[in-house]
């Protein structure tokens, strides 16, 4: 059995990441910290958990110390300080903020308005996409967890890019979120009033995740892919849609094919029919349907913003590190 602790444990991911964890029969979770006005059991601040772990208002370098494994739970530009002196304690670190995400320190700077300060970390960050990344990700030290809508829109497109079936500049990717994906920080783009029966696209050309999936995509295509994404929020508390709209460069099969190269993932599930978000709430399930007519097509792929974008994702990354079953405490 392994020690783990998660720092940043208020948020929405670190409350599922505690959910799942607790039933996880290899881990034991040996810390938890946020900032928080004072000490107290977890369960106070989440009277779902069933768990008599005390919350630290700081993180807890004694507890740490014992930990194989620490998820940082933490706001971009934030993981970044606290990943080099993990490493350093020869923790194994999975991230969730995206500090880690991009390769190019630049191109972060760029998005995220700030100089990357653990730059030199990121050529050994392993990106955590296990369906793309298995090998990696088991001698990984330093994961970066891949962001929600990256999660949902990456694994739509991989089979036709990695197959070459794609014309590269026609990728259109409309993607809707529920409201969680925002944070548990309340703002007016997540008020009640503002998000209760509507529905907003935001972040046009500038969200932080164009980049990521742009990264990955290109990546896989072994040269450059840009791609149009327009992101919106709608009134569920979780779940992600992503309609990805493309030209293939020829007719295909294409349940066959995405069935045939996601074969052995526990955890991507192949529809004959469009998914609803509905049937993935509280699962790490990525639910995909492809669809042509002649050489149009669209990708629906949805997923558990919460499970299968952030925490299940972490989980899963973590199984692999340490050689559990992929779906222990998952499922």
């Amino acid at each position: 059995m392994i020690k783990t602790a998660i720092i940043g444990a208020t948020g929405y991911t670190g409350r599922e990441l505690i959910r799942r964890l607790l039933r996880h029969r290899e881990v034991e979770i040996k810390h938890l910290s946020a900032i928080t006005a004072k000490e107290e059991p977890i369960s106070s601040i989440f009277p779902s958990l069933s768990s008599d772990l005390i919350l630290r208002s700081t993180m807890r370098v004694d507890e740490v110390a014992e930990c194989e494994v620490v998820f940082l739970c933490l706001p971009h530009k934030v993981s970044m300080e606290y990943a080099p002196s993990l490493l350093d304690l020869e923790k194994k670190v999975i991230d969730l903020s995206a500090d880690f995400r991009l390769k190019d320190p630049d191109v972060y700077e760029e998005w995220y308005g700030e100089r990357h300060a653990a730059f030199l970390l990121l050529k050994e960050s392993v990106y955590g996409l296990p369906e793309l990344y298995r090998q990696e990700i088991k001698g990984a030290n330093l994961i970066a967890n891949p962001g929600c809508y990256p999660t949902s829109a990456i694994l739509g497109l991989a089979p036709l890019i990695k197959n070459k079936l794609i014309d590269l500049t026609s990728i259109v990717i409309d993607a809707k979120s529920g409201v969680s994906g925002a944070g548990r920080n309340p703002s007016m783009l997540t008020h009640f009033p503002e998000v209760n029966e509507s529905c907003k696209a935001y972040s046009l050309f500038t969200h932080r995740h164009i980049p990521e999936i742009e990264q990955e995509l290109s990546g896989i295509a072994g040269e450059k892919v840009a791609v149009t994404f327009v992101p919106h929020l709608v009134p569920m508390d979780c779940g992600m849609l992503s309609t990805i709209y493309l030209k293939l460069t020829q007719e295909t099969d294409l349940i066959r094919l995405y069935k045939d190269f996601y074969a052995r993932e526990p955890f991507i599930r192949i529809m004959n029919e469009p998914p609803i978000t509905k049937d993935t709430v509280g699962t790490n399930l990525c639910l995909i349907h492809p669809k042509s007519e002649g050489k149009r097509a669209v990708v629906l792929s949805a997923i558990d913003n919460l499970i299968k974008g952030a925490a299940g994702q972490a989980i899963q990354n973590m199984n692999i590190m340490f050689g559990f079953p992929e779906e222990e405490g998952l499922i």
